[in-house]
């Protein structure tokens, strides 16, 4: 027997989802059509989800995303990070490298947990919450591999990246497999030679296992 849903919270996260692949915002009538649904509907939607300042609407009637989301996307970045940082350490202390996970947050990957190698006297600091624009580093870069690659896998999983940040090198993988997030996990020295990048790929496997 099919488990029962509510079709209201379905259609109000519909909404959330088509906003949020919509940076220009979208009008009222142009969600109705892509749900498929009415444009009363829509506007009960919009307003109640305005109202939890999930969506936004501007003068010209066009919504968007609201600030309420990064409060929800803040409340789960303690989670991913617990999830993932096992599988960091292992990776920092097996390359001696610093060990990253970043996620995407829109056009540049934020990163969101970091681990420093164990027993290295001189290695790359990364900082916690840094930004990076997707096209530049590693880890963006190992995202906008998987993106160009849609769903197949990539040969060689690793993306490698010199002088981000200046004077250090880097090596990524991205992790696939979690519906909803773009992610990538990756280390970065000094000198970060390609041959690491089979352990950074275990890594975004078990990454993605603990996150799915």
């Amino acid at each position: 027997m099919a488990a029962e849903t509510s079709q209201t919270l379905d259609r109000g996260l519909r909404v959330l989802a088509l906003l949020a692949d919509s940076p220009e915002g979208m009008t009222v009538t142009e969600i109705a059509i892509a749900l498929g649904v009415s444009r009363t509907v829509v506007y009960r939607l919009v307003v109640t989800l305005e109202q939890h300042a999930l969506v936004r609407r501007s003068a010209d009637g066009r919504c968007r995303i609201g600030l309420g989301v990064l409060t929800l996307a803040r409340q789960a970045q303690p989670l991913l990070r617990d999830a993932a940082l096992p599988a960091l350490r292992r990776l920092a202390e097996a390359t001696g490298a610093t060990s990253f996970l970043g996620v995407v947050d829109g056009g540049d990957l934020l990163t969101v947990a970091v681990v420093e190698p164990p027993r290295s006297d001189v290695h790359v600091a990364y900082r916690l919450g840094s930004r990076t624009p997707l096209d530049r580093g590693a880890g963006g870069r190992a995202v906008l591999a998987a993106r160009t690659a849609g769903g197949r896998p990539l040969d060689p999983p690793w993306v490698v990246s010199t002088g981000d940040p200046p004077g250090a090198s880097g090596i990524a993988v991205p992790v696939v497999g979690i519906p909803g997030m773009e992610a990538a996990v990756g280390v970065v020295a000094l000198a970060a030679p390609e041959s690491l990048g089979p352990r950074v790929a275990r890594a975004a496997a078990d990454i993605a296992r603990a996150l799915g």
